[in-house]
């Protein structure tokens, strides 16, 4: 979240906190035509939706194994059913496998047993 007296972030600051080198956000201005950050004296200054924006794109690459064109539709179909505040803020959506569920499970019964000690 950006500070409040704080309305745009550098390029460096956006990627330090979402993890996403500066050259890969130039290069997703081009391909994402959603993300486009204002320029100021030459620079650029990205928003708090254009950081949301950028996670989402992460996550959908890196975790959900989409390729940029799958990205692309996946933003223009999202668009149309949505507005942006609601296609930015959603939160990715978590599967867990039985396996997991099963570990979790354990992991909270011994933290209770601890507790109960």
């Amino acid at each position: 979240m950006l500070e409040p007296d704080k309305k745009y972030l550098s390029i460096r600051e956006v990627s330090e906190r979402t993890d996403v080198p500066p050259y890969t956000l130039r290069y997703w201005e081009k391909e994402f035509i959603q993300l486009k950050p204002e320029r100021h004296s030459g620079m650029r200054k990205y928003s708090q939706e254009d950081v949301y924006l950028i996670k989402k794109i992460k996550t959908l690459l890196y975790d959900e194994k989409f390729t940029i064109d799958g990205v692309k539709k996946y933003l223009k179909v999202d668009r149309r059913k949505k507005t942006n505040s609601d296609i930015l803020h959603k939160e990715p959506e978590i599967s867990l496998s039985r396996k997991d569920i099963f570990e979790i499970t354990k992991e909270i019964e011994e933290v209770l047993d601890l507790l109960e000690n």
